[in-house]
């Protein structure tokens, strides 16, 4: 416990050091909202990962890989793909350059100056600021749940310890103490991972006989995972069955998809200097993904075999349940003591760098996009407003801490994923790359996007309107095709992500609208492509 205790005070020095060098740093709106715009390649791809690759991929994920095994590893190729490839290649360029062409802050404001219209900005700096207090709590959630494992630091104690710590240094800050931070942190999470990975195939005799030994254990699979769709945690899972299409269209496809529409990522393409940055900023994301997400996956499926070995027991049922404690119990119960006091740090270093991150934008999504620059309220002011909107994220993500249930880490983390996909990224992309895409098109579109996922959840989408209760009690049933015959396509629609609706919806009122309607200003849009 010493041992762990200090080397956690050691890393928490270095960390507010950087919180510290980014404050002194920090003059103006610009050196608080985009880093200066001056961050160079390695920082800002670490700083990039280490946001993307949070406690949530790490205990929230790897904690579903316990249940739905290696076909989890389809989310790894879908970041690198989409989370780090496209994302810096097809946005990454053409965002920084539009970007510094309207002199934008933020995603919002982005979205806002390119397509003149305040309504969007407010709206969509209101949607940043609601929902992602929600993604801020799984994260949290799961840097508590290993507190809680490994230092015996009770869990509700620790959502208000690790809370108050991270609020230090990104109200005081700004952007560039949360990029210097976040460096650090990346670094950090990429050594553990490592060690992680190698020592769990070691204890299972090699590759070879880990995944052999976990391919011999699907008998041991729970009837009730049987039933869903599984097969195995090597051999699969059905697709067209309820754990199949929960799998692929809300854990792979939303998270995979829905990365490329996150506004506390896209901000990041506008922090670098220069076209160079961002080419070279793709290697070090290429690296750093695979060895984060991948090996919490693959430890994750392993520790099946692992703890059935050494207890008897398949990880869903040693934790009793609540698969968030899968991974915690895993580094408590099985790695060598100082390993667990290095992976706490990792974890730490996780959980510290995303949430900075969203305490950060959706600060200023409510300080600078809805209060400042659409309701005129605090200019005279601007940092001072944006650290208000940092400490009421804050505070509510504490709240949805509190009171989310078990096992939500992995859940929360998909839905405002998707929540961005359907609500951003046709506007997003078209914004980038068709000069005819029209401010009318884009208001359909976010609206559009945004109400079809909500209803889907709310009236569709099994797990969250069953949860929530509102289709029970206004129709009388848990959701709208409970009532379809079983295996039928009506009834598996309880269990496709709303993505799979209110995407290609979203995408169609931008291309229809923005076609039919008047065609936008030529000047405004010259001026936007200028630098292109």
């Amino acid at each position: 416990m010493t041992v762990k205790l200090v080397t956690c005070l050691a890393f928490l020095l270095a960390v507010f050091y950087l919180g510290y060098r980014g404050w002194k740093e920090t003059r103006e709106a610009s050196d608080y909202l985009l880093a200066g715009r001056r961050m160079g390649p390695f920082i800002m791809a670490m700083s990039y990962a280490a946001t993307f690759i949070s406690t949530s991929a790490i205990i929230g994920f790897g904690g579903a890989a316990s249940l739905f095994g290696f076909p989890l590893l389809w989310l790894t190729f879908a970041n690198v793909a989409g989370g780090i490839w496209l994302a810096m290649v097809l946005f990454g360029k053409r965002t920084r350059r539009m970007g510094l062409a309207l002199d934008s802050h933020t995603f919002a404001e982005f979205l806002g100056r390119r397509y003149q219209s305040r309504f969007i900005q407010g709206f969509s700096g209101l949607i940043i600021f609601l929902f992602i207090p929600l993604y801020a709590a799984a994260v949290l959630i799961g840097i508590c749940r290993m507190t809680e494992a490994s230092l015996g630091l009770p869990f509700h104690w620790g959502l208000v310890v690790i809370t108050l710590l991270v609020a230090v240094y990104v109200i005081t800050g700004g952007l560039k103490a949360v990029m210097y931070t976040d460096a650090l942190q990346g670094a950090v999470m990429v050594l553990m991972m490592s060690i992680l990975l190698v020592y769990t195939y070691s204890i299972l005799g090699g590759v070879v006989p880990a995944h052999q030994a976990l391919t011999d254990m699907a008998p041991l699979m729970p009837e009730k995972l049987k039933a869903g769709g599984m097969i195995g945690w090597t051999q699969g899972v059905r697709f067209f069955s309820p754990i199949g299409l929960t799998l692929y269209t809300t854990i792979v496809s939303g998270v995979g998809i829905g990365v490329l529409a996150q506004p506390q990522l896209a901000v990041r393409f506008m922090t670098v200097g220069n076209d160079r940055d961002l080419d070279r900023a793709v290697l070090y994301g290429g690296i750093f993904i695979p060895l984060l997400p991948g090996v919490a996956y693959v430890v994750g499926a392993l520790s099946n075999a692992v703890f059935h070995q050494r207890f008897g027991k398949i990880a869903v049922d040693l934790v009793g349940g609540n698969i968030d404690k899968v991974i915690p119990a895993y580094i408590e119960m099985i790695m060598p003591p100082w390993f667990a006091a290095l992976f706490l740090m990792a974890m730490l270093a996780a959980a510290m760098s995303t949430m900075s991150s969203q305490f950060h934008v959706g600060g200023s999504s409510l300080g600078r996009d809805v209060c400042e620059q659409t309701l005129g309220l605090g200019r005279e002011n601007s940092i001072a407003l944006n650290k208000l909107g940092v400490l009421a994220t804050i505070a509510a993500a504490l709240i949805w801490a509190f009171i989310l249930p078990e096992s939500i880490i992995a859940r929360a983390t998909a839905f405002f994923f998707g929540l961005c996909a359907a609500t951003f990224l046709p506007v997003y992309l078209l914004a980038l790359y068709w000069r005819g895409m029209t401010r009318a098109g884009a208001v359909a579109s976010m609206l559009g996007g945004f109400a079809v996922s909500m209803l889907w959840m709310l009236f569709i989408h099994e797990k969250e309107a069953v949860e929530l209760g509102l289709c029970q009690l206004l129709l009388g049933q848990p959701t709208i095709v409970s009532g379809a015959a079983q295996g039928s396509g009506a009834w598996l629609l309880q269990w496709v992500d709303p993505n799979v609706a209110a995407l290609p919806i979203s995408l169609l009122l931008a291309l229809a609208v923005s076609a039919l309607g008047r065609k936008p200003e030529p000047g405004h849009v010259a001026h936007c492509w200028q630098n292109l």
